[in-house]
């Protein structure tokens, strides 16, 4: 009914083209309008103001030459005050802009390598954008953001990138590994040689206590029994010595059979054997050295 009167409702965010007999007329804003079908005015078509989105997908070749698919979102909106030249001056508008990113992404990326691409992204935006922003506007177009959305390799060159991070990372875990390897080795050694150390002190304060246990035993037997020598009391001691290791072998039930010269004379002649060993060091260690 509203068309038979001439009335024509235009929705919030549109415009409408007005003509007359063919020929551009006006810009309708939204709202109802009166447009006399009897005179040649008719509405030739809408168009949206609203933001749109377009995304691009371009296969390029980089400069290390790997085929690679760049993603690219193109943000743009019809301008009011250019509502004729939008309308009437593209017939495709999608199509328009998609060529010029094609030009601009197919310029840009040959001139990177794979890994710069990827550094890169905001850098071939920018350039997207520029390039779009200077060609669209004369066809009253706004060009609002340009995304670089994604940068897809061929799937092989992807796998083999995956392989070559896995290899450099095993490579890190390996050195750092062997280094915490050498650190454990380093601090065992330096471990074992504290205890020996610490075990050394401790035979030779044992040695030291037990000299001065036998210098104390021989001073005070030789005070407490008139008449006796020191080679008396360290006869005395030597036996005492034979018969605790004696008594130390026969305790042992897992010990093997031991073999030892037993007799009468035994012990005279253990005691004279040890002490003929401690005048010949002695004397070696007196005596002049011969080179």
């Amino acid at each position: 009914m509203g068309q038979v009167l001439g009335c024509v409702q235009v929705m919030q965010a549109t415009i409408a083209i007005q003509e007359q007999w063919g020929k551009f007329s006006d810009v309708l804003e939204p709202g109802c309008h009166c447009v006399p079908w009897c005179f040649g005015n008719n509405i030739a078509g809408y168009l949206s103001l609203r933001l749109q989105q377009l995304d691009v997908r371009c296969e390029t070749k980089t400069k290390d030459n790997v085929f690679v698919t760049v993603v690219a979102s193109i943000q743009y909106r019809a301008l009011a005050e250019k509502a004729s030249d939008a309308f009437y001056r593209l017939s495709n508008t999608k199509q328009q802009i998609q060529s010029y990113v094609f030009d601009v992404i197919r310029a840009s990326v040959p001139k990177m390598n794979l890994d710069d691409a990827f550094e890169q992204k905001n850098e071939i935006a920018k350039a997207v954008e520029e390039e779009l922003e200077k060609a669209m506007s004369m066809y009253g177009y706004e060009i609002v953001q340009t995304l670089i959305v994604d940068i897809e390799p061929d799937a092989h060159v992807k796998r083999a990138m995956n392989e070559i991070n896995a290899a450099a990372r095993m490579r890190l875990a390996a050195n750092e590994k062997a280094e915490a390897d050498k650190i454990i080795q380093i601090k065992r050694a330096e471990g074992e040689a504290e205890s020996k150390y610490l075990a050394g002190l401790g035979i030779a304060r044992q040695r030291q206590a037990i000299v001065d246990g036998l210098r104390d035993s021989v001073l005070a037997f030789s005070e407490g029994v008139p008449g006796t020598t020191a080679k008396d009391v360290m006869d005395m001691v030597l036996v005492t010595q034979y018969f605790d290791t004696m008594k130390e072998i026969g305790a042992q039930s897992k010990s093997s059979s031991v073999f030892i010269p037993h007799g009468p004379g035994a012990v005279r002649d253990v005691a004279s054997q040890i002490r003929d060993g401690l005048l010949q060091g002695k004397s070696v260690g007196s005596g002049p050295s011969l080179i």
